[in-house]
């Protein structure tokens, strides 16, 4: 039997269609749609950028930026500076994992000895919802109304910004953490919970094992976050490479903004490359 024919050159062969071409289509469409008006009632206006009133000021600080200011003052005053955001970040990272791993061990189904039962126990159950509602209210503040309540109790200071990362980076860590170990293989840690093991034995030679390199990638980045979020906190008193950011804009010296934003990318990198090599650790 004589093997059919390719088809001819020029025509469209129906099998090498996208059969998914139409719908992407139309949720492009809809998506537009509905973002339109939210960008017009978020009143978002690029062109108003190019206008000469608001161009030529603009134009006029970025040149200011070059050259950025390396003078031995300015560095050793950015190498101190520097070091209290790194500090602030640690700290603040640190309680927040002292608050964020027993919420999220509490909070975590698989580690629950009444679920082998099939369903899980009225106060086991309760004691995990209340773990994550109260994950759901410290992750809700942003740190920077955490830092302006505990400016007024602290005073101006690293120690407000260091209470304010705990805090709203304790509720992420604990909510991703415990995301993270539900996805993991119910299976080994069902069968060593079924085995007389402890909910930490569970932890430690169960889940852990299988996510440890989500987990440590998840806080490196975390710890990332935190160094940015201590120059917005810096704005509001907190001390570091912010309040420094804060003064240099103020007096619109754009030579010690541009150093000040080149250490902000240094420390980003740096902490991009730790997370890289704790992955590669950790393989």
């Amino acid at each position: 039997m004589t093997p059919p024919l390719p088809p001819a050159l020029g025509l469209r062969d129906p099998v090498l269609r996208d059969p998914a071409a139409a719908r992407r289509v139309f949720w492009a469409l809809a998506g537009a749609v509905l973002l339109w008006p939210m960008l017009t009632l978020s009143e978002f206006k690029p062109w108003l950028l190019l206008e000469p009133g608001a161009l030529t000021p603009a134009l006029r600080f970025a040149a200011d930026f070059f050259p950025p200011r390396v003078d031995a003052e300015f560095a050793a005053l950015l190498l101190r500076e520097t070091w209290r955001t790194v500090t602030i970040a640690t700290a603040g990272l640190a309680l927040a994992l002292l608050l964020a791993v027993p919420l999220a061990l509490l909070s975590v189904r698989v580690l629950s000895v009444s679920i082998l039962r099939g369903r899980m126990a009225r106060w086991p159950a309760l004691a995990r919802q209340s773990a994550r509602w109260l994950l759901l209210v410290l992750r809700s503040v942003p740190e920077l109304v955490w830092a302006l309540v505990f400016v007024r109790v602290v005073g101006l200071g690293p120690a407000s910004g260091v209470l304010a990362i705990a805090l709203t980076y304790g509720g992420m860590l604990g909510k991703v953490y415990a995301d993270i170990l539900e996805s993991g293989d119910p299976h080994v840690s069902s069968s060593l919970l079924r085995n007389g093991c402890g909910r930490l034995q569970t932890f430690f030679y169960g889940l852990l094992p299988q996510e440890a390199a989500e987990l440590t990638s998840y806080t490196v980045y975390r710890w990332e976050c935190a160094i940015r979020s201590s120059a917005v906190l810096g704005f509001v008193g907190a001390g570091g490479l912010g309040q420094q950011l804060d003064s240099s804009l103020k007096m619109f010296n754009g030579s010690e903004v541009a150093s000040i934003l080149l250490v902000f990318m240094a420390l980003v990198w740096a902490a991009d490359r730790m997370s890289a090599a704790l992955r590669r650790g950790l393989a």
